[in-house]
């Protein structure tokens, strides 16, 4: 309730603005038009500043939404209140048709396609019959309450007003929520998001539409606050302006959105006031000082003006804090192949090419119940593309994979993960602007059950009670309950790898695949890590291991395979492989 606090003094703040003796009726407006920028902008926060991907066509779905309520009111008589479900639904429809086409697309391709049918978008509004082509629509009724019509900016202030902090806070909700996690994962990359059961595709379709439907309702409400609409608002130059809203504001803070809507609205509103009377109205300088006023609050703020006014307030605590709630229940597996004696994971030749380089070369071996098995090798002897072969990361060229029994050649790592497998990475891949606690519990994203709708609504409360319960559990297991609510990103390289072994253990793995977990652990970490990892073989669980430093792994591992070149050149007993001639002229270039 205490985080509500600030949103309800400022919904307080903004219903009293109005009422405030002498203030002048063309504040209203920019006040109006800020709440609408902000609508806009909010969408893209969830879209480009937490879900990393650009858009510069947002202005086209707030077409959308304005002439899908100009054309039912004016054309067919129905009530404004009634079209709003219609231009929110249409703006949807429209997000699901470009997106499947849209955020399949990657790199500088991504923002090139949203300006293409931004562009194409804006001139079919100005040459369809139906929207009036280039003149649009006028004549649109104004909102109404009763008897009470909302003509004037004063009365549709309080309907954009209460429109924009609605949003925020569903908003808000939905990304302090698993599927929030999932949304928030995507800027970093697709591969540790699917690793856990993320449906990536989904997420990305499911921000699009969210950012859409915003859009949508801010044309909605912009039709019946000017009642009328043309093609000018919606066209590509308005896109570009409310990505820098969002980018100025903060791109990955809602209220970032407010204030981005306010600077540059106030500043736009001033320069078109007064540069005229500087310059004596000989040229239109507006453009060119606005830009550059842009570009000069960029370099004061690279994050956005909102965490830089945040940085000035008392610090608070990050993020969401670890409930009281009972962890998660185990999970049910299918566990006949233990139960029968037979392998966890059995890899029978294994091979992947890249183009003509051979990166793993028709390589066998199991990792068995309750064993630790380790895969060494020198740089470059296909020791992590093996890891990827196995997890689904990476299609096999040939040979079989199966996990408990099941074969599992080429399946998608979300359902690789729901077997009971479980990994970490080479390189990390934490979300550093997440608290550890958040980091991990994307690790138990397939054990929660609440949707995208849920979580805004705040139904998902007991849900996301027991995944944070779950989170703390296995951050105290690794032993950084005192580092559970920083950030993961101002955490040591050694500490983040502990992180993600405790957000691997979140999916109740019955196989932890770890790479290179003792990496930039000191040597009392790696000891402590060693006997976490023998406690967990004692618990039921199968290790497979990547590791260079050879001392860990001898004291640890029962059974050791070596790669070379993609090729395996021995597999046995710790004891045996520190004397095999193979080995050693792999990792000394000759015979000891």
């Amino acid at each position: 309730m205490a985080q509500r606090l600030p949103i309800f003094a400022f919904a307080l703040i903004m219903a009293a603005i109005p009422f405030v003796p002498g203030i002048p009726p063309f504040w209203i407006v920019l006040l109006d038009n800020i709440g609408l920028a902000a609508l806009v902008a909010m969408g893209l926060v969830i879209l480009t500043g937490v879900g990393g991907l650009t858009s510069f066509g947002q202005a086209a779905f707030c077409g959308f939404g304005a002439y899908t309520t100009a054309i039912l009111t004016t054309s067919y008589g129905l009530s404004p209140w009634l079209s709003l479900p219609a231009s929110l639904l249409v703006s949807g429809i429209a997000a699901v048709l470009l997106g499947l086409m849209t955020v399949r697309l990657s790199g500088h391709y991504l923002p090139l396609g949203t300006i293409a049918w931004g562009i194409s978008l804006f001139y079919l509004f100005s040459k369809l019959e139906l929207l009036g082509r280039n003149d649009g629509i006028s004549g649109i009724p104004p909102l109404a309450i009763g008897g009470l019509e909302m003509r004037d900016p004063r009365t549709i202030y309080f309907a954009i007003w209460l429109a924009v902090i609605l949003s925020a806070m569903l908003t808000l909700n939905l990304l302090d929520s698993r599927t929030g996690r999932a949304i928030r994962a995507l800027r970093r990359g697709h591969i540790a998001a699917e690793s856990f059961g993320v449906q990536t595709a989904q997420a990305k379709l499911l921000v699009f539409i969210y950012a859409a439907v915003l859009a949508g309702l801010s044309g909605w409400l912009y039709a019946h606050f000017q009642r009328a609409v043309n093609p000018t608002p919606f066209g590509p130059q308005a896109g570009i302006e409310y990505l820098f809203v969002a980018v100025l504001g903060g791109a990955g803070y809602v209220w970032g959105a407010v204030l981005g809507a306010g600077i540059v609205t106030v500043l736009k509103e001033l320069l078109q006031s007064y540069l005229p009377l500087l310059f004596k109205n000989e040229t239109q300088f507006e453009i060119v000082v606005f830009g550059i006023l842009l570009v000069a609050l960029l370099q004061l703020a690279p994050n956005g003006m909102w965490p830089r006014l945040m940085a000035l307030l008392p610090s608070r605590p990050r993020g969401p804090q670890a409930s009281s709630a009972a962890a998660l229940p185990a999970r049910e597996r299918d566990t006949t192949a233990t139960a029968t004696g037979g392998p966890l994971l059995t890899i029978d030749k294994a091979r992947k090419q890249f183009g003509g380089v051979v990166a793993v070369n028709d390589v066998s071996f199991t990792v068995g119940a309750r064993e630790i098995v380790a895969l060494i090798g020198p740089n470059g002897a296909g020791k992590s593309t093996t890891f990827n072969l196995v997890t689904g990361v990476l299609p096999t060229t040939a040979g079989r994979v199966s996990i408990l029994g099941q074969d599992t050649t080429d399946i998608p790592p979300q359902k690789i993960v729901r077997l009971g497998v479980a990994r970490t990475f080479q390189h990390v891949k934490l979300i550093p602007d997440m608290t550890v606690l958040e980091n991990v519990a994307l690790g138990a994203h397939l054990r929660g059950h609440a949707g995208a709708i849920a979580s805004m609504l705040r139904f998902d409360r007991a849900d996301e009670a027991k995944l944070l319960a779950e989170a703390a559990k296995q951050i105290a297991r690794v032993g950084l309950a005192d580092q559970m609510h920083q950030l993961a990103g101002s955490l040591s390289l050694g500490q983040q790898r502990i992180v993600e072994i405790a957000r691997a253990l979140c999916a109740d793995p019955i196989l932890l695949l770890l790479d290179e977990p003792a990496a930039g652990l000191r040597h009392k970490e790696k000891q402590q890590l060693a006997e976490l990892l023998r406690q967990l073989r004692n618990e039921g669980m199968s290790v497979l291991l990547v590791e260079h430093d050879m001392g860990f792994v001898m004291n640890l591992a029962e059974r050791i395979v070596v790669l070379d070149f993609g090729t395996k050149i021995a597999e046995g007993p710790p004891d045996a492989i520190k004397t095999n001639p193979d080995v050693i002229r792999a990792y000394l270039g000759g015979a000891a």
